[in-house]
């Protein structure tokens, strides 16, 4: 049942600061042009049983979307210490996990749209979510049970995608940028392994680490486009996540331990 109560600001994404509401048990916020796609995911995943996604409701095209409101906890920075152990991390994959195997068989509708912003280049055989960091994933009791923000999913490879969760859930990080967050003291080698294992892989995980390789390489490319728009909230947010050589520190910490990276993994 949706009942309506006073509204209530919800923190959402940087490009959604403040321009996410709850009224009740209805979630208010902006659509885009892709959202007619989204809904359909949506309805399609809800449908094969997996109810982690939001169930949507409608959405007004150059408007608002109505979605109905999860409750549980949704970890901001500086990250709380309950969303850093390995057992939240392993929770997150394997709801990742889940979402992937319920996209399979999703027939997009007649002129259907997707996010190039974040996709995987060579797209794939499941729709990926493409932004599975802690503000995106609903917890209770330490347990993932639903995802987030949906304006990236795309079609592409499982590999692509949980390698980007890798880069921001375990995080693939300088320890001086990881420390930004507030993570302090995780051992990027054992969540990389815990994050494989929980997903399920193969013996042979080495295509993993290539496709971490192949999302730290492009790390920073969103960022620059919204910087070079001159959108106000991710200039913001450049000194706070320490400026564009954030990446390049990234960079470099993964050349010198992607040997000790693809050991550690299994």
């Amino acid at each position: 049942m949706i009942f309506v109560a006073d509204e209530e600001i919800l923190r959402g994404g940087v490009a959604n600061a403040g321009a996410v509401r709850r009224l009740g048990d209805v979630v208010l916020r902006p659509a885009n042009e892709n959202s007619a796609t989204i809904h359909a995911l949506l309805r399609h995943v809800r449908r094969t049983g997996f109810d982690g996604v939001p169930e949507p409701l409608s959405f007004v095209p150059d408007g608002e979307e109505r979605l109905v409101f999860i409750p549980g906890d949704v970890p901001f920075p500086p990250f709380p210490r309950w969303s850093q152990t390995d057992d939240v991390l392993a929770s997150t994959v394997k709801l990742l996990r889940r979402f992937h195997d319920a996209t399979v068989g999703f027939v997009a509708p007649e002129g259907a749209t997707w996010s190039k912003e974040m996709a995987d280049p060579g797209g794939g055989e499941v729709i990926c979510h493409n932004d599975v960091c802690p503000e995106n994933v609903v917890f209770r009791d330490g347990e993932a049970v639903a995802l987030l923000d949906f304006d990236f999913a795309a079609p592409g490879d499982r590999l692509f995608d949980l390698a980007r969760l890798v880069l921001m859930t375990v995080p693939i990080d300088a320890p001086e940028d990881a420390a930004r967050t507030g993570r302090i003291g995780l051992d990027p080698f054992v969540r990389l392994r815990v994050a494989a294992d929980a997903y399920g892989l193969a013996p042979d995980r080495g295509p993993l680490v290539d496709a971490i390789e192949r999302n730290v390489a492009d790390g920073g490319a969103f960022l620059q486009r919204r910087i070079d728009r001159g959108e106000a909230p991710f200039l913001a947010m450049l000194d706070e996540m320490g400026g564009m050589e954030r990446y390049d520190r990234r960079r470099a910490w993964f050349a010198a331990n992607r040997s000790r990276l693809l050991d550690s993994v299994g």
